[in-house]
């Protein structure tokens, strides 16, 4: 994903990656840009930071609720030593000044890529998720409470896998209606809440784990700090 609205700066990335062996979606704002990254599983995002209706800050905090591993790049002409910082903290794996090398930005690209894909563990692939005495088991879409085991549907375990890499953190409705249901039309805040509903049922074998309702933000996945472990991966 490429996220520049610098058209003439965007077609001459878009030309440069191509040429070196990538497909390149561009968008020139932030919110269609988002909305693209609920839909298409991108292996690299390339975020400006001046953008339109959604700048790239607000955009790359957008897309790191979504996934805790796809590396953002921001590319900015903001040099401030407090914009970095504000990249960093954000999740960033990499922020270029502009003007810069096309030859440097490719190989910067190759190092964060070959990285962040050569682990062989990615945070949010995680098949098994404990949640305190839980196990959320999200390929075979699971839930087990000691003998207990509790089926999930498909987009139960995408609504709880999601909760789950952002576990003690609001996540806003709308951020959660794109990941989950996309554009599935008007009745997919009820929807939202029936489902929401479900999984609070499905989780009530441990009062320790409980979704909250934030009102007029969103929602929010809390585990007591005494039951909290640490994910492992299958």
């Amino acid at each position: 994903m490429l996220a520049e609205d610098d058209r003439n700066m965007g077609f001459m990335l878009q030309d440069n990656l191509e040429m070196a062996g990538y497909t390149v979606d561009i968008y020139t704002d932030g919110q269609s840009a988002l909305s693209a990254f609920v839909k298409v599983k991108y292996d690299l995002c390339i975020l400006d930071v001046m953008l339109p209706q959604k700048d790239g800050f607000a955009l790359a905090y957008d897309i790191r609720k979504l996934s805790l591993q796809v590396p953002i790049i921001f590319l900015t002409a903001k040099s401030m030593k407090e914009d970095r910082i504000q990249g960093f903290k954000l999740g960033a794996d990499d922020y270029i000044t502009k003007p810069f090398s096309i030859e440097e930005f490719l190989l910067r690209i190759e190092t964060i890529l070959k990285r962040v894909y050569d682990q062989p563990t990615k945070a949010d692939e995680q098949f098994i998720y404990p949640l305190g005495t839980l196990m959320c088991d999200f390929a075979n879409q699971l839930i087990t409470s000691g003998t207990r085991v509790q089926e999930l549907t498909n987009k139960e375990a995408k609504l709880l896998k999601l909760f789950c890499i952002n576990r003690n953190k609001v996540i806003d409705r709308d951020i959660i209606q794109k990941a989950i249901w996309e554009d599935e039309g008007y009745f997919v805040g009820r929807s939202m809440d029936v489902f929401i509903s479900r999984l609070r049922k499905l989780l009530k074998d441990d009062p320790d784990v409980s979704i909250l309702n934030v009102h007029g933000v969103g929602y929010k996945l809390e585990v007591r700090e005494h039951s909290l472990n640490q994910p492992t991966a299958k």
